[in-house]
């Protein structure tokens, strides 16, 4: 099993950093824009529209408030088996540091994956610290 593990370092609160990961519906547009264009709400799940045509069906797993945690599992396409959390750190009053671990078979796509997760962690940096400059 492939386990990657991604700490992104962000110039903004952990509360807004949070309040943007939470919102489980709108990945498009409050945390990762054009890496996600579209989040579809179904019961217990949302329906994930990536920029490269992409489409997964994420079930949401665990949204813990207090330890500001989001998991969720992936099913569908060439994996067989995918779980991923992101947990949110104070840093500071005004920093935060998220933590994103995802866990996959097979093995063999962790390269696609961890690129996926680079991209989705620029796009998430750009938007969370864009909007806490802007506010």
């Amino acid at each position: 099993m492939a386990c990657i593990r991604k700490e992104i370092p962000l110039e903004a609160s952990p509360e807004s950093v949070w309040a943007a990961v939470r919102d489980v519906g709108a990945l498009h547009e409050r945390l990762v824009p054009g890496f996600v264009v579209d989040t579809r709400l179904e019961d217990g799940a949302r329906v994930v529209t990536f920029g490269n045509g992409m489409v997964v069906r994420e079930l949401i797993v665990d949204l813990d408030d207090a330890a500001r945690r989001l998991a969720w599992s992936a099913r569908g396409g060439r994996l067989t088996h995918h779980n991923a959390s992101v947990q949110v750190f104070a840093d500071g009053e005004r920093r935060s540091r998220l933590v994103w671990i995802a866990d996959l078979l097979p093995h063999e796509l962790a390269g696609d994956i961890r690129a996926m997760i680079e991209q989705a962690g620029a796009a998430m940096k750009k938007a969370l610290e864009g909007r806490a400059r802007e506010g």
